[in-house]
């Protein structure tokens, strides 16, 4: 069988402040998405969206929310 590794909030939330990103704990991913939005342009976001939608990445639901609301703007 095979393992996926999964990216929970707090996971993200580190990614996101090793950008340069400072996300408060217990953001919402609409808040979340916007703070990423506003943040722009940020050196790296994009190469981690491609990563995190990468084939065996599982996303925990409200990172993919966020990831979802970034691509979309």
């Amino acid at each position: 069988m095979m393992f996926a590794d999964l990216v929970d909030v707090e996971d993200f939330r580190q990614r996101l402040l090793e950008l340069g990103i400072d996300v408060p704990p217990d953001t919402s991913p609409e808040r979340c998405a916007w703070l990423v939005r506003a943040a722009q342009p940020v050196d790296g976001l994009p190469e981690l969206i491609g990563a995190l939608c990468a084939d065996g990445v599982t996303l925990h639901p409200e990172v993919r929310r966020v990831v979802e609301l970034i691509r979309m703007a």
